[in-house]
C-alpha cells in the first residue's frame, strides 16, 4: 500500500501542481479517516459494525529534528545572502518570520495586514489549522512585520503578496528548496523551524501550556482564554524566545547560565525584583553577585 498513491498532476491554478507522495503516513491517515466515517455510520444505524476496527496502522513518525545554535547562525547567513537577491527576498523574509514566531508556513504566507495586532503584540489569524487563532508574538517579530506595513494597505492585503493582485506569495516551496540545496541545512522543512521554536521555549523553562499558546497547538486550550488581551507572561515568553532566535540568526554566541537554585540567591533575586532592601546575610557584594547570577535569563551574551 505504501507509495501507491504517489502522484504529480497539474491543477487549474497558474503554475499549480498537486504532489502526493503517498506512503505509510498517508495510508495511516486514510485508514483513520475511513474508520471515523464508518464509526459515524454505526452510530446512525446504517451499518451494524465497523469493519476497520482492529486494523493495525503504521505508527505516526514524530519529527524530532530541531536546529542547533550553530545551525541557526548558518540559517542567518543563508537569509542575509538571499535577501540581497530580489528573487528570493520575500522567501527569506517569510522564513525569518516563521523562525521568530513558530507559526506554520501556511499561516505566514497567507497572513493579512489586518491580522497583525501591533497594540496587542499578537497575530489574530482568522483561518488556521485549528480555525480562528490568536498568537502572541515577540517584539523582534512584531517590529519586523511593522516594517513591512504600508499605511495605504487594506486590512485584507497580504503581508507577503504574490505577483498578481489579491494573491499571497506562491513561490515559497520551490524557492525554499533552491535556497537550502547544497547547504548544511539541506533537507530541513518549515516545520523544523516551528519545532525548534517550541524546543527553545522548553529549554528556557516555559510550561507546555505556554508554548502551546505561542504556537497555536491544538492541545493548547489556554489560547481561548487570551482572545482579547494577553497575560504579560505570554508576551514575555514570546519576547524571550524570539529575541534569542534573532540573536542566533544575527550570529550572536550566547553563554548558557544556569539559574541559581540555592535559597540565598533566590531570595536576593526576588528582593531585587520587588525593589526591597538587601536581605540580611552575606556581604552586599556577595548578595549583588548572587542577585546578578540568579536574576538574569538562562541565556546571556
Amino acid at each position: 500500500m505504501a507509495g501507491k498513491t504517489r502522484a504529480n498532476v497539474k491543477t487549474d491554478k497558474l503554475r499549480g501542481r498537486a504532489i502526493v507522495r503517498g506512503g505509510a503516513g498517508t495510508a495511516a491517515r486514510t485508514v483513520g479517516l475511513f474508520g471515523g466515517i464508518l464509526t459515524y455510520a454505526v452510530e446512525l444505524g446504517i451499518i451494524e459494525q465497523n469493519p476497520v476496527h482492529g486494523v493495525r496502522k503504521p505508527k505516526d513518525q514524530v519529527n524530532a529534528r530541531r536546529l542547533s545554535e550553530q545551525e541557526y547562525r548558518t540559517l542567518g547567513d543563508i537569509l542575509r545572502k538571499a535577501i540581497k537577491d530580489w528573487q528570493y527576498e520575500t522567501t527569506a523574509e517569510i522564513i525569518r518570520v516563521i523562525a521568530l514566531t513558530g507559526c506554520r508556513r501556511s499561516e505566514i504566507i497567507g497572513l493579512q495586514c489586518g491580522e497583525v495586532d501591533t497594540e496587542g503584540s499578537c497575530l489574530r489569524l482568522t483561518d488556521s489549522k485549528e480555525g480562528a487563532s490568536v498568537r502572541p508574538i515577540g517584539l523582534p517579530a512584531l517590529e519586523y512585520l511593522e516594517s513591512r506595513r504600508n499605511e495605504d494597505q487594506d486590512a485584507e492585503a497580504y503581508v507577503f503578496p504574490g505577483w498578481e493582485d489579491d494573491t499571497p506569495f506562491g513561490a515559497f516551496p520551490r524557492q525554499w528548496t533552491k535556497l537550502f540545496k547544497d547547504t548544511d541545512l539541506a533537507g530541513i522543512t518549515p516545520h523544523v523551524l516551528r519545532h525548534s521554536f517550541a524546543s527553545i521555549g522548553n529549554d528556557d523553562g516555559f510550561t507546555e501550556a505556554t508554548i502551546a499558546a505561542l504556537v497555536g497547538h491544538s492541545r493548547g486550550t489556554i489560547t481561548s482564554r487570551y482572545i482579547h488581551t494577553f497575560d504579560t507572561a505570554l508576551i514575555m515568553a514570546a519576547d524571550s524566545i524570539a529575541g534569542y532566535i534573532q540573536g542566533l540568526l544575527d550570529g550572536v554566541a550566547f553563554t548558557h547560565t544556569p539559574y541559581a537554585l540555592d535559597r540565598d540567591s533566590r531570595k536576593s533575586a526576588l528582593a531585587h525584583f520587588l525593589g526591597k532592601p538587601t536581605p540580611r546575610g552575606g556581604t552586599p557584594s556577595d548578595q549583588q553577585r548572587s542577585r546578578s547570577s540568579a536574576s538574569r535569563p538562562p541565556f546571556s551574551r
